[in-house]
């Protein structure tokens, strides 16, 4: 089945602009990669465009569409993405999206001037999309949850850019940090992009070598759930 355009413009952005990159990558967990991926580097006004657009894009054709009354992102990269794709839905659909919010969480809580460790929307009776670039453990995901949750707001879903489809590196050696998330806390979970995602789209872009080392990596480390 043939990608969604917007799907296929994220990836040629993000391959032109060297946020996605193929070749042997060491990864937190130790596992070497065939392939390498940076939300990180979308920071030049186009390739933020792209990604900004394609979150826009994942969200509103999701089932989380309609479904929530403020974006988060959890500090620090998910705080520009909170901003900038709250925007785009803005942009977008503005009969739709016009009284929706963004907020995100400090590091540390301030204990001067407005306080509190949330800025932006208040989370209380809200419900609460996180938007972020990855989940590698979901250590991050779980602190935004609870601190979320602490705000007596509910979390309805996670959106992030790339999901990797591979297993947790201490895990069952089936289930994904993602798909550990979903069952932990009964929530959607989608991206922008996910692994098969990358091995269709790069068909005939990038070389059947890069192509064959991927499809070898998500044979040996693919995640079931």
């Amino acid at each position: 089945m043939s990608l969604p355009e917007y799907k296929k413009d994220f990836l040629k952005a993000a391959l032109e602009g060297g946020c996605l990159r193929f070749g042997s990558f060491e990864l937190k967990s130790k596992r070497i990669s065939p392939y390498f991926f940076n939300a990180g580097d979308f920071y030049k006004g186009k390739l933020h465009k792209s990604i900004m657009d394609a979150y826009a894009q994942t969200i509103a054709t999701s089932e989380l569409a309609d479904g929530f009354d403020v974006i988060f992102g959890p500090a620090y990269k998910g705080i520009p993405l909170a901003a900038t794709v709250f925007y785009a839905l803005v942009n977008m659909d503005s009969a739709k999206y016009g009284d929706a919010a963004y907020s995100f969480d400090r590091k540390e809580a301030k204990d001067h001037g407005e306080g509190g460790s949330i800025v932006g929307s208040p989370l209380k009776d809200k419900r609460v999309l996180i938007i972020d670039d990855v989940v590698s453990a979901g250590t991050a995901k779980r602190e935004a949850i609870d601190k979320i949750r602490a705000a007596s707001g509910t979390v309805v879903g996670i959106v992030v850019a790339l999901d990797r489809q591979e297993t947790l590196p201490e895990g069952d050696g089936k289930t994904s940090a993602i798909g550990q998330l979903r069952k932990e806390y009964q929530i959607p979970i989608i991206s922008i992009v996910k692994l098969d995602d990358i091995i269709d789209g790069m068909k005939g872009v990038i070389s059947d070598g890069d192509i064959k080392n991927i499809e070898e990596y998500r044979a040996k480390y693919g995640a079931s759930d």
